[in-house]
């Protein structure tokens, strides 16, 4: 089986270009993992990358999902993996590029999920509970009992948090006490550019001032207008959620930009935190090229 190559990291690192080079060097075909790019419609704030910018390198798990409707770890997994399979398939190198670790996880490793039973009860308890108040209440739950499950499950991720929910509460035993877990789903090579703090940052307010030139007002508003709701899934991304709350407050430009480069500043230190932790990582010097990755890519 060919090793997926993984490229990873925080927002604004340039993570898009370098996997066009790198599908290019290796005969390969890039599979998304950023939560926001699956949303039609989402395109200057989330950066998603033009048919120009693909050069014809075929992108899967983008434009997959209604602005309207939700979308959880659990439907990524359930599309991707069979994406990645299929490229293997056709022996082509899939290159899985992203910042929504959890999408990431959902791919590179299978999950087990204890040997409680399935209780209808318990799983129509949560459910009601999510749609009475929320995702976040069913994870709240979880946190309170299983807090290291809970720290490694993401809100929308309805379904496993129920699962370790029910394992809890048929067993009196937490998910995260239990020997089984994740297992290796495939075996990959993950990179990640390691830019100094400062350099990262001036790359966040250049991509910002960017998105607001390009139009980013324009496309929120637009969304809002064809019947997206500011609470939905879709527009709770950065850049989505401040341009929604700008147009409503009437709020002046100048501050909105502030406001999206502080939340990504801050989203960025949540990612490099996250990806720190996967195994394997390589971190490449700014200046990297397909050339560097490729490379690590056959020795390893």
């Amino acid at each position: 089986m060919k090793k997926l190559l993984v490229i990873c990291g925080p927002t604004a690192s340039g993570k898009t270009a370098l996997s066009v080079a790198c599908a290019k060097a290796l005969g390969g075909e890039i599979v998304n993992f950023d939560a926001f790019l699956v949303y039609r419609g989402l395109d200057i704030g989330t950066a998603k990358p033009t048919m120009e910018e693909r050069e014809g390198i075929v992108h899967h798990l983008i434009d997959v999902a209604d602005p309207r409707d939700a979308f959880s770890v659990s439907d990524y997994e359930r599309l991707a993996v069979p994406a990645v399979q299929d490229i293997l398939s056709r022996g082509k190198t899939p290159i899985l590029v992203g910042g929504t670790g959890f999408y990431l996880n959902a791919v590179l490793f299978s999950h087990a999920y204890g040997g409680a039973p399935a209780s209808p009860a318990i799983r129509e308890k949560y459910g009601r509970l999510a749609a009475e108040e929320g995702k976040e209440a069913v994870h709240r739950r979880l946190a309170a009992v299983d807090p290291e499950s809970a720290a490694r499950l993401h809100p929308n991720d309805l379904k496993r948090v129920v699962r370790a929910l029910e394992i809890y509460e048929q067993t009196g035993k937490k998910k995260s006490e239990q020997a089984d877990g994740e297992s290796p789903r495939f075996p990959y090579v993950a990179v990640a550019y390691d830019y100094p703090r400062e350099q990262l940052y001036a790359r966040i307010a250049l991509r910002t001032d960017r998105m607001l030139e390009r139009g980013l007002v324009e496309e929120v508003r637009s969304l809002l207008e064809s019947g997206v709701s500011a609470d939905a899934q879709s527009m709770q991304g950065i850049g989505y959620k401040e341009t929604a709350e700008f147009l409503k407050n009437g709020d002046n430009l100048s501050t909105l930009s502030d406001i999206i480069k502080k939340n990504t500043r801050n989203y960025a230190k949540r990612q490099l935190t996250f990806f720190k932790k996967t195994p394997g990582l390589v971190w490449l010097e700014p200046h990297a090229g397909a050339n560097e990755v490729k490379e690590i890519y056959e020795r390893q």
